[in-house]
């Protein structure tokens, strides 16, 4: 089986609650075999049971780091677009409360295909692309829905060889189905034509 993003040489790597991890060999990434990924209503009822209030404190503290990295780069004629906005898209909500305005898009939530036919100055995407089942196809998509000098802003747990990942409860979740190594975002700056790449702990900043 060849991974899911590079199309390198896997390798088994580890089984969790009967289901099967494999590892790449190129881009270091470990990710969950096709054969175990939940059904589209099954993801969407997961999705469903999270409690991302918009107005939540612990919620808006948690999305800072992407807030803060666009109010830092982009004034507030930028056009933005919230991809994988989920049930509570706090991150519009705080963007927007400073004068930004974003665009949603959620297959499950905000399937609103038409905003896929625009292009973006910024896109943020947090704690989503682990739930990629195609990640080349999306991150080419991303790619795409970008202006020349914009960002993708993405925040995930990245995944390394000094994580324990019997106790990692990043992999507990049922819908992440894709840890990207540090190596695979240097993959994707590299193979993608990004022209820049910045991982700041769980804040990954892709430039066009």
């Amino acid at each position: 089986m060849n991974c899911s993003l590079c199309s390198g040489s896997t390798s088994w790597f580890y089984n969790f609650r009967n289901m099967d991890y494999y590892k790449c060999g190129a881009c270091s990434s470990v990710f969950l075999h096709p054969k175990y990924f939940l059904s589209s209503d099954e993801e969407k009822a997961r999705y469903e049971e999270h409690n991302n209030c918009v107005d939540d404190k612990g919620y808006q503290k948690f999305v800072s780091p992407i807030v803060n990295a666009v109010k830092e780069r982009f004034s507030i004629d930028a056009r933005g677009l919230d991809f994988g906005a989920g049930t509570g898209p706090v991150i519009t909500k705080l963007l927007s409360d400073e004068g930004f305005s974003l665009e949603l898009y959620d297959p499950f939530f905000w399937n609103n295909p038409e905003v896929l036919e625009s292009t973006y100055d910024f896109i943020v995407c947090c704690e989503v692309i682990e739930h990629f089942k195609d990640p080349l196809k999306e991150f080419k998509l991303l790619r795409s829905l970008l202006n020349p000098g914009g960002v993708l802003y993405c925040m995930t747990e990245v995944y390394s060889e000094d994580r324990d990942f019997e106790k990692w409860h990043y992999k507990n979740d049922a819908t992440h189905v894709f840890f990207y190594h540090k190596d695979a975002f240097k993959w994707i700056k590299d193979n993608l034509k990004f022209s820049r790449l910045d991982i700041n702990g769980r804040l990954i900043e892709l430039e066009r």
